[in-house]
């Protein structure tokens, strides 16, 4: 399926934003999902599914002091 990420048009295998994040290599504890503009709850990335023409954007968390 083809989505957008971070404004770049990519080609998946994934069908969750769970499997996205681990298609990608990605930890989903340090990564927020905004799914066609709303934010994705991190407990509900393993049932909420893609969809062909989801505009996504993937933010990492990042520490500091």
């Amino acid at each position: 399926m083809r989505v957008t990420i971070n404004g770049e048009p990519r080609d998946l295998a994934a069908s969750t934003v769970l499997a996205l994040l681990e298609e990608l290599g990605l930890n989903p504890a340090a990564i927020v999902v905004e799914r066609n503009g709303e934010i994705v709850d991190r407990a509900a990335y393993q049932e909420t599914a893609l969809e062909e023409g989801d505009v996504l954007e993937l933010v990492r968390l990042v520490g500091g002091g």
